[in-house]
């Protein structure tokens, strides 16, 4: 009879993947036998909370389900709602709202990129650790954080969950003296992201190219923000409301997440799979860099996802730029709407990827129901999926330390929020 061993393995509390959960790995005659990524945080139920609540509420409320990417439950949450409203806030909130979007990836990538991932990458346990031997790396990387704070600061009077946003626009527009100072600070940091972009395309990072489908908004003349439809390199090109029409969410017995497929396939949404769709909408001077950088798109290396988010960070800060260049003063931050009852979708791109909603109101304007996808549960399946690829190429004769670095350093590059949808501490190896 052959020897079955289990070992349970604890990933020290101060955990680089926010959340709670497992990874249960079973290993039977040198070949994964069964995966499964287990989710056991209680369900937050915020669809249900929104259940009764005035339209006017929901995007302080929506805020609250992430406290790294509030924006983009914002946006989707407005634009959903304003479509029920027939509601066309006009050019001024539909550029702000990109510039607001711009601070809201800057912030989440470089956290992401310098407290997150690159410990992994380059040999460290955590960023202070790091940090002794790429003390000013750590610091731009800081730096480029705080400015995206500044952005969403400007509309939102704070960085974390902020207030500013409401349907139809914003509560309040900045001055042209607030808006000419950002400004200035934003170019200040042009030369750190690009700094960034070039230091991140020569890392020695792990060559593991596989199949996958990637999913992402496409606009017609813009790198994808808050408006587009959803397409896919598997030939999907579908108006946001056809969403459910070929993306099912489903409840698996090992997880309290729902995981997201299409067409019945786990699939990619994020940074990466933005880039590997859209990197044609890239403006010049950033097309420039990557050819200057020898970097390209698409890619098949889910690592990859670190140079596509400082590609991403460099790009977020020359469009602020343009915007703050050319911020003006409208004659009111917001439009007037009228409750009416209606169906409404909303999808845009959270730092993480598609972010879609759907709500349903009534005559008042409460919300009857709401459907929120967020990107993590988007991408369960294929972090499921890329676990097993990438554990097999590793070598699963490692001992139980190495395979749970490793599982780790893979559902990092992800940067899942785990309160939204999953959390990772723990991995349970079974060789039998």
């Amino acid at each position: 009879m052959s020897e079955r061993r289990e070992v349970s393995i604890k990933v020290p509390v101060l955990a680089r993947v926010e959340g709670e959960g497992a990874l249960d790995l079973e290993i039977r005659d040198g070949e994964i036998s069964e995966l499964k990524l287990r989710i056991f945080e209680p369900p937050r139920l915020f669809e249900k909370f929104l259940e009764g609540r005035a339209y006017h509420e929901v995007p302080d409320f929506v805020a609250r389900i992430c406290g790294i990417c509030p924006v983009a439950y914002q946006m989707s949450a407005v634009h959903a709602i304003e479509r029920v409203f027939r509601c066309q806030p006009g050019p001024w909130v539909r550029v702000m709202r990109r510039l607001l979007y711009c601070g809201e990836w800057l912030e989440s990538h470089s956290l992401h990129i310098h407290l997150l991932a690159l410990p992994d990458f380059l040999g460290f346990s955590s960023v202070t650790e790091m940090a002794k031997q790429y003390p000013d790396e750590v610091r731009r990387g800081l730096a480029l954080q705080e400015i995206g704070n500044a952005i969403v600061c400007f509309f939102g009077g704070r960085s974390v969950h902020p207030v500013g946003v409401r349907v139809g626009g914003f509560h309040k527009a900045p001055s042209l003296a607030e808006a000419r100072q950002l400004q200035q600070q934003v170019r200040e940091r042009l030369t750190d992201a690009e700094a960034l972009v070039r230091w991140s395309a020569q890392l020695d990072l792990p060559g593991a190219p596989q199949a996958f489908v990637s999913v992402a908004t496409r606009h017609a003349d813009e790198y994808p923000m808050n408006e587009g439809r959803i397409v896919s390199d598997a030939g999907h090109d579908l108006a946001i409301e056809r969403f459910q029409d070929h993306f099912q969410e489903q409840q698996v017995p090992h997880s309290t997440a729902l995981y997201c497929h299409l067409d019945g396939r786990p699939y990619l949404v994020g940074p990466l799979a933005r880039l590997n769709l859209n990197h044609d909408r890239l403006p010049g001077p950033v097309q420039s860099l990557l050819e200057e950088c020898g970097i390209r798109f698409p890619s098949n290396n889910m690592f990859h996802s670190l140079i596509a988010r400082a590609v991403e960070i460099y790009y977020a800060l020359y469009e602020a730029q343009g915007i703050l260049e050319n911020y003006w003063l409208p004659d009111l931050p917001y439009a007037e709407v009228t409750p009416r009852a209606g169906v409404g979708h909303g999808c845009t791109e959270a730092p993480r990827g598609l972010l879609w909603h759907r709500y349903e109101l009534d005559d008042a304007g409460d919300i009857v129901s709401a459907t929120i996808v967020p990107p993590t549960s988007q991408n369960q399946a294929r972090i499921e999926a890329d676990l097993h690829h990438a554990l097999n190429a590793f070598g699963l004769d490692r001992d139980d330390a190495a395979l749970r670095l490793h599982a780790e350093t893979v559902v990092r590059n992800y940067d899942p929020c785990i309160s939204c949808s999953t959390h990772f501490l723990d991995l349970r190896v079974k060789r039998r």
